[in-house]
Protein backbone atom coordinates (compact mmCIF):
# COMPACT_ATOMS: atom_id res chain seq x y z
CA UNK A 1 0.00 0.00 0.00
CA UNK A 2 1.47 3.43 -1.34
CA UNK A 3 0.41 6.48 0.96
CA UNK A 4 0.09 9.81 -1.32
CA UNK A 5 -0.82 12.89 0.70
CA UNK A 6 -3.39 14.75 -0.62
CA UNK A 7 -1.61 17.96 -0.29
CA UNK A 8 0.59 16.90 -3.48
CA UNK A 9 -2.43 16.16 -5.13
CA UNK A 10 -3.33 19.74 -3.94
CA UNK A 11 -0.46 21.47 -5.44
CA UNK A 12 -0.77 19.25 -8.54
CA UNK A 13 -4.14 20.59 -9.17
CA UNK A 14 -3.16 24.18 -8.65
CA UNK A 15 -0.45 23.91 -11.53
CA UNK A 16 -2.76 22.03 -13.77
CA UNK A 17 -4.97 24.65 -13.61
CA UNK A 18 -2.54 27.02 -14.78
CA UNK A 19 -1.22 25.07 -17.12
CA UNK A 20 -4.29 23.74 -19.36
CA UNK A 21 -4.98 27.88 -19.25
CA UNK A 22 -1.67 28.91 -20.80
CA UNK A 23 -0.83 26.20 -23.09
CA UNK A 24 -2.65 24.62 -26.01
CA UNK A 25 -1.43 20.74 -26.22
CA UNK A 26 1.04 19.68 -28.81
CA UNK A 27 -1.80 17.45 -31.01
CA UNK A 28 -4.78 20.18 -30.72
CA UNK A 29 -1.71 22.77 -31.95
CA UNK A 30 -0.57 20.58 -35.00
CA UNK A 31 -4.40 19.78 -35.89
CA UNK A 32 -4.85 23.28 -36.67
CA UNK A 33 -1.28 23.70 -38.37
CA UNK A 34 -2.80 20.91 -40.47
CA UNK A 35 -6.25 22.42 -41.34
CA UNK A 36 -4.53 25.81 -42.55
CA UNK A 37 -3.22 23.48 -45.77
CA UNK A 38 -6.36 22.23 -46.44
CA UNK A 39 -8.65 24.98 -45.87
CA UNK A 40 -9.97 26.39 -49.20
CA UNK A 41 -11.54 29.49 -47.63
CA UNK A 42 -8.99 32.54 -47.68
CA UNK A 43 -11.09 34.32 -44.47
CA UNK A 44 -11.14 30.51 -42.85
CA UNK A 45 -7.23 30.02 -43.48
CA UNK A 46 -7.09 33.94 -41.72
CA UNK A 47 -9.00 32.29 -39.24
CA UNK A 48 -6.91 29.76 -37.87
CA UNK A 49 -4.03 31.65 -38.60
CA UNK A 50 -4.71 33.84 -35.94
CA UNK A 51 -5.88 31.14 -33.49
CA UNK A 52 -2.44 29.57 -34.11
CA UNK A 53 -0.90 32.84 -33.38
CA UNK A 54 -3.04 33.46 -30.42
CA UNK A 55 -2.09 30.03 -28.41
CA UNK A 56 1.31 31.06 -29.23
CA UNK A 57 0.89 34.38 -27.42
CA UNK A 58 -0.28 32.93 -24.29
CA UNK A 59 2.50 30.34 -24.52
CA UNK A 60 4.93 33.22 -24.55
CA UNK A 61 3.43 35.74 -22.41
CA UNK A 62 2.26 33.27 -19.84
CA UNK A 63 -1.31 34.36 -20.37
CA UNK A 64 -5.08 32.52 -20.86
CA UNK A 65 -5.75 31.15 -24.16
CA UNK A 66 -8.77 32.24 -23.87
CA UNK A 67 -10.81 34.80 -21.39
CA UNK A 68 -13.03 31.73 -20.64
CA UNK A 69 -11.21 29.99 -18.09
CA UNK A 70 -14.23 27.26 -17.87
CA UNK A 71 -15.59 25.32 -14.98
CA UNK A 72 -12.71 23.12 -14.12
CA UNK A 73 -13.31 19.50 -14.73
CA UNK A 74 -11.39 17.09 -13.40
CA UNK A 75 -10.95 13.24 -13.62
CA UNK A 76 -9.16 11.73 -11.39
CA UNK A 77 -8.14 7.75 -11.65
CA UNK A 78 -7.51 6.69 -8.08
CA UNK A 79 -4.96 3.17 -8.01
CA UNK A 80 -6.64 0.60 -5.52
CA UNK A 81 -3.37 0.14 -3.96
CA UNK A 82 -3.28 3.90 -3.07
CA UNK A 83 -3.79 5.12 0.98
CA UNK A 84 -4.91 8.81 0.96
CA UNK A 85 -3.62 10.79 3.88
CA UNK A 86 -3.78 14.18 5.27
CA UNK A 87 -7.29 15.21 4.49
CA UNK A 88 -10.43 14.67 1.91
CA UNK A 89 -9.39 14.71 -1.00
CA UNK A 90 -12.52 16.69 -2.57
CA UNK A 91 -11.34 19.64 -0.31
CA UNK A 92 -7.99 19.63 -1.67
CA UNK A 93 -8.90 19.46 -5.34
CA UNK A 94 -11.07 22.04 -4.48
CA UNK A 95 -8.19 24.37 -2.50
CA UNK A 96 -5.88 23.58 -5.67
CA UNK A 97 -8.39 24.54 -8.10
CA UNK A 98 -8.56 28.18 -5.77
CA UNK A 99 -5.16 28.66 -5.38
CA UNK A 100 -4.73 27.32 -9.34
CA UNK A 101 -7.47 30.31 -10.54
CA UNK A 102 -5.90 33.12 -8.22
CA UNK A 103 -2.71 32.33 -8.85
CA UNK A 104 -2.71 32.60 -12.53
CA UNK A 105 -5.18 35.52 -12.66
CA UNK A 106 -8.02 33.40 -14.70
CA UNK A 107 -11.51 34.28 -14.74
CA UNK A 108 -13.43 32.90 -11.98
CA UNK A 109 -16.73 31.79 -13.83
CA UNK A 110 -18.92 29.62 -11.02
CA UNK A 111 -21.77 30.51 -10.08
CA UNK A 112 -23.94 29.29 -7.09
CA UNK A 113 -27.66 28.65 -7.25
CA UNK A 114 -27.86 28.23 -10.88
CA UNK A 115 -31.59 29.42 -11.53
CA UNK A 116 -31.74 31.93 -8.29
CA UNK A 117 -29.36 34.35 -7.51
CA UNK A 118 -26.92 32.93 -9.93
CA UNK A 119 -24.02 34.63 -7.10
CA UNK A 120 -20.10 33.92 -8.20
CA UNK A 121 -18.35 31.80 -5.67
CA UNK A 122 -15.19 33.87 -6.71
CA UNK A 123 -12.71 31.13 -6.69
CA UNK A 124 -14.41 28.73 -9.50
CA UNK A 125 -15.04 26.59 -6.94
CA UNK A 126 -17.09 24.00 -6.71
CA UNK A 127 -14.68 21.60 -9.11
CA UNK A 128 -16.62 18.96 -11.42
CA UNK A 129 -14.82 16.03 -10.13
CA UNK A 130 -15.05 12.25 -11.43
CA UNK A 131 -13.37 9.93 -9.32
CA UNK A 132 -12.51 6.17 -10.45
CA UNK A 133 -10.80 3.45 -9.09
CA UNK A 134 -8.14 2.08 -11.22
CA UNK A 135 -5.25 -0.84 -10.60
CA UNK A 136 -1.76 0.31 -9.27
CA UNK A 137 -0.86 2.65 -6.95
CA UNK A 138 -0.58 5.77 -8.53
CA UNK A 139 -3.18 8.85 -8.39
CA UNK A 140 -3.69 9.89 -12.39
CA UNK A 141 -5.32 13.77 -12.86
CA UNK A 142 -6.27 15.38 -15.81
CA UNK A 143 -7.55 19.20 -15.59
CA UNK A 144 -9.60 19.64 -18.36
CA UNK A 145 -11.07 23.43 -18.30
CA UNK A 146 -14.54 23.67 -20.25
CA UNK A 147 -16.20 27.04 -21.13
CA UNK A 148 -19.70 27.80 -21.70
CA UNK A 149 -19.70 28.38 -25.19
CA UNK A 150 -18.71 24.53 -26.39
CA UNK A 151 -20.54 23.55 -23.30
CA UNK A 152 -23.66 25.52 -24.05
CA UNK A 153 -23.85 24.09 -27.51
CA UNK A 154 -23.53 20.12 -26.33
CA UNK A 155 -26.70 17.58 -26.25
CA UNK A 156 -27.89 14.86 -25.59
CA UNK A 157 -30.86 12.44 -27.11
CA UNK A 158 -32.60 9.46 -25.55
CA UNK A 159 -32.99 7.50 -29.50
CA UNK A 160 -35.09 4.37 -30.13
CA UNK A 161 -33.08 1.28 -30.64
CA UNK A 162 -34.04 0.65 -34.25
CA UNK A 163 -32.69 4.61 -35.01
CA UNK A 164 -29.49 2.82 -35.34
CA UNK A 165 -26.48 4.76 -37.39
CA UNK A 166 -28.55 6.63 -39.45
CA UNK A 167 -30.58 7.90 -35.76
CA UNK A 168 -27.00 9.09 -34.30
CA UNK A 169 -25.81 10.77 -37.18
CA UNK A 170 -28.58 13.27 -38.02
CA UNK A 171 -28.64 13.45 -34.22
CA UNK A 172 -25.16 14.44 -34.37
CA UNK A 173 -24.95 16.42 -37.40
CA UNK A 174 -28.05 18.18 -36.42
CA UNK A 175 -26.45 19.05 -32.94
CA UNK A 176 -23.36 20.77 -34.86
CA UNK A 177 -25.24 22.61 -37.65
CA UNK A 178 -27.49 24.59 -34.95
CA UNK A 179 -24.45 25.15 -32.71
CA UNK A 180 -22.99 27.50 -35.84
CA UNK A 181 -20.26 29.21 -34.77
CA UNK A 182 -20.83 29.96 -31.40
CA UNK A 183 -18.49 27.31 -29.83
CA UNK A 184 -15.44 29.13 -31.51
CA UNK A 185 -15.31 26.45 -34.37
CA UNK A 186 -12.60 24.26 -35.37
CA UNK A 187 -14.47 21.87 -32.73
CA UNK A 188 -13.47 18.60 -31.78
CA UNK A 189 -16.61 16.50 -31.22
CA UNK A 190 -17.23 14.00 -28.65
CA UNK A 191 -19.76 11.24 -28.58
CA UNK A 192 -21.05 9.25 -26.23
CA UNK A 193 -22.99 6.33 -27.50
CA UNK A 194 -24.84 3.82 -25.11
CA UNK A 195 -25.23 3.31 -21.22
CA UNK A 196 -27.00 5.31 -19.47
CA UNK A 197 -28.45 8.97 -19.64
CA UNK A 198 -25.80 10.04 -17.74
CA UNK A 199 -23.08 7.53 -18.99
CA UNK A 200 -23.62 8.44 -22.38
CA UNK A 201 -22.74 12.43 -21.47
CA UNK A 202 -19.97 11.19 -19.27
CA UNK A 203 -18.17 9.41 -22.17
CA UNK A 204 -18.88 11.69 -24.59
CA UNK A 205 -16.79 14.52 -22.31
CA UNK A 206 -13.94 11.63 -21.87
CA UNK A 207 -13.76 11.68 -25.18
CA UNK A 208 -12.16 14.61 -25.60
CA UNK A 209 -9.61 13.58 -24.08
CA UNK A 210 -8.31 11.23 -26.76
CA UNK A 211 -5.17 12.47 -28.87
CA UNK A 212 -7.19 14.54 -31.58
CA UNK A 213 -7.71 12.24 -34.71
CA UNK A 214 -6.70 8.99 -32.69
CA UNK A 215 -9.25 6.83 -34.01
CA UNK A 216 -11.60 4.10 -31.38
CA UNK A 217 -9.95 0.83 -31.97
CA UNK A 218 -13.34 -0.26 -32.94
CA UNK A 219 -13.14 -0.36 -37.08
CA UNK A 220 -16.97 0.60 -37.25
CA UNK A 221 -16.49 2.94 -35.21
CA UNK A 222 -13.76 4.50 -36.09
CA UNK A 223 -15.27 4.35 -39.48
CA UNK A 224 -18.53 6.09 -38.08
CA UNK A 225 -15.78 8.78 -36.49
CA UNK A 226 -14.83 9.49 -40.54
CA UNK A 227 -18.18 9.99 -42.19
CA UNK A 228 -19.29 11.96 -38.82
CA UNK A 229 -16.08 14.23 -39.88
CA UNK A 230 -15.96 14.34 -43.04
CA UNK A 231 -20.37 15.34 -43.34
CA UNK A 232 -19.84 18.06 -40.40
CA UNK A 233 -16.77 19.66 -42.70
CA UNK A 234 -19.68 19.91 -45.90
CA UNK A 235 -21.93 21.66 -43.60
CA UNK A 236 -19.46 25.07 -44.27
CA UNK A 237 -19.47 26.80 -41.17
CA UNK A 238 -15.52 26.61 -41.42
CA UNK A 239 -13.44 28.31 -39.01
CA UNK A 240 -15.19 30.74 -36.83
CA UNK A 241 -18.29 30.81 -38.44
CA UNK A 242 -16.93 32.34 -41.50
CA UNK A 243 -17.39 29.77 -43.47
CA UNK A 244 -14.80 26.89 -45.16
CA UNK A 245 -14.18 22.89 -45.32
CA UNK A 246 -12.58 22.97 -41.55
CA UNK A 247 -15.21 23.06 -39.23
CA UNK A 248 -14.29 20.50 -36.47
CA UNK A 249 -10.51 18.68 -36.27
CA UNK A 250 -11.55 15.56 -35.26
CA UNK A 251 -14.83 13.14 -34.15
CA UNK A 252 -14.04 11.23 -31.20
CA UNK A 253 -16.59 8.73 -30.61
CA UNK A 254 -16.84 6.26 -26.84
CA UNK A 255 -19.32 3.30 -26.86
CA UNK A 256 -20.51 1.28 -23.65
CA UNK A 257 -23.24 -1.29 -23.32
CA UNK A 258 -27.02 -0.18 -23.39
CA UNK A 259 -30.40 -1.28 -22.17
CA UNK A 260 -32.53 -3.21 -25.09
CA UNK A 261 -34.96 -0.63 -25.34
CA UNK A 262 -32.21 2.50 -24.77
CA UNK A 263 -29.73 3.87 -27.48
CA UNK A 264 -28.52 7.18 -24.93
CA UNK A 265 -26.27 9.61 -27.41
CA UNK A 266 -24.87 12.47 -25.91
CA UNK A 267 -22.58 14.95 -28.24
CA UNK A 268 -20.11 17.15 -26.54
CA UNK A 269 -18.83 19.83 -27.99
CA UNK A 270 -15.07 21.19 -27.77
CA UNK A 271 -14.28 24.72 -28.59
CA UNK A 272 -10.58 25.03 -30.49
CA UNK A 273 -8.98 25.64 -27.49
CA UNK A 274 -9.07 22.33 -26.22
CA UNK A 275 -7.30 22.43 -23.42
CA UNK A 276 -6.48 19.48 -20.70
CA UNK A 277 -3.19 19.19 -19.20
CA UNK A 278 -2.46 15.79 -16.74
CA UNK A 279 -0.32 15.28 -14.27
CA UNK A 280 0.91 11.76 -12.49
CA UNK A 281 1.61 10.76 -8.85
Amino acid sequence: MREISVEIIMNAVERLCIDSNYYLPDDVKKALQDAVAKEESPLGREALQDILKNQEIARSKQVPICQDTGLAVIFIEIGQDVRLIGGDINEAINEGVRRGYKAGYLRKSCVDEPFLSRKNTGDNTPAIIHTSIVKGDRVRIIMAPKGGGSENMSALAMLKPSDGIGGIKRFVLDTVDKAGPNPCPPIIVGVGIGGTMEKAALISKKALLRTVGEHSSDPQTAELERELLEEINDLGIGPQGFGGRITALAVHIETFPAHIASLPVAVNIQCHAARHKEAVI
